[in-house]
């Protein structure tokens, strides 16, 4: 079994904790064989809507080079980067990629809702009521669909993730069963511009996409697919993972990727 971390936080993202080398070494202990380290770029400051104006890849970059002359483990380690919320200014975006270095993965993720709330972030939200939830779960799904036809990324992050934070954080009793026509449309998209799904971990608490989604996505021909934890500590490196192989299997897929500048790498499940 190949076991892979594809979206871990290191001290370079605004909420992470740790070096890359220790979440390279918490890896390691994990008994994981590869992690990719995903800090965030996003298009506004961070807990703002305030627009960027430039973004400083040499963070990510420094601190990349520096665990790479240092690291000797059994671990293989790649550089990628979780690029959120580009429907909130596609042009600045891809302005603002225009520095970038070479990344040998993306994740395209969702955290920014619409205008309509205010371009609000889903973790800082604070609902009244479940109605409110489902218009916010409508506008995340829209927001999410300008994401896929956009598809300059690898693959598209936890798809569920408005579950995590309304279920999860804030106790409400949300289901996305009810939008299987947007979740659909979503996925064909990704399909057709090249572009995968991750199985988000959530640090082992539950896996987003869940079953539903995984099956569907199977059933429409999508291959590209890539487990990660999104852990921004070292205790939860390499959390959920085993767990997810075992839902892809169950859920009709052979195999998975890693990823190497940009091109999918194929392990069997």
């Amino acid at each position: 079994m190949y076991l892979a971390d594809y979206h871990t936080h290191s001290r370079v993202s605004p909420d992470g904790h740790a070096s890359m080398l220790e979440m390279a070494s918490a890896a390691a202990a994990a008994g994981l064989n590869e992690i990719c380290f995903t800090d965030h770029f996003e298009p506004t400051e961070p807990r703002t809507t305030i627009p960027r104006k430039a973004f400083d890849w040499s963070a990510q970059t420094v601190e990349y080079a520096d665990v790479t002359a240092r690291w000797n483990g059994p671990v293989k380690l790649r550089l990628g980067l979780e690029l959120g919320d580009t429907p909130f200014d596609a042009a600045l975006v891809e302005r603002l990629l225009g520095g970038m270095p070479e990344f040998d993965f993306i994740i395209g993720s969702v955290h920014m809702l619409s205008q309509k709330f205010d371009h609000q972030d889903l973790a800082w939200i604070q609902e009244p009521d479940e109605e409110t939830c489902y218009a916010e779960v409508e506008d995340y799904l829209e927001t999410m669909l300008k994401m896929a036809r956009w598809g300059k990324f690898s693959v598209l992050g936890h798809m569920t993730l408005p579950l995590r934070y309304m279920n999860d954080k804030r106790g409400f009793r949300v289901s996305m069963d009810g939008y299987g026509a947007e979740m659909d449309t979503i996925l064909r998209t990704l399909i057709e511009n090249g572009c995968g799904i991750e199985v988000n971990t959530s640090r082992g608490v539950q896996p987003l996409p869940g079953a539903r989604w995984l099956k569907l996505y199977h059933s429409l021909g999508g291959e590209i697919i890539t487990l990660g934890s999104d852990a921004h500590r070292p205790e939860d490196v390499g959390k959920g993972i085993r767990e997810g192989q075992t839902l892809l299997r169950e859920c009709g897929f052979s195999r998975f990727c890693t990823f190497e500048k940009q091109k999918p790498i194929w392990h069997t499940l």
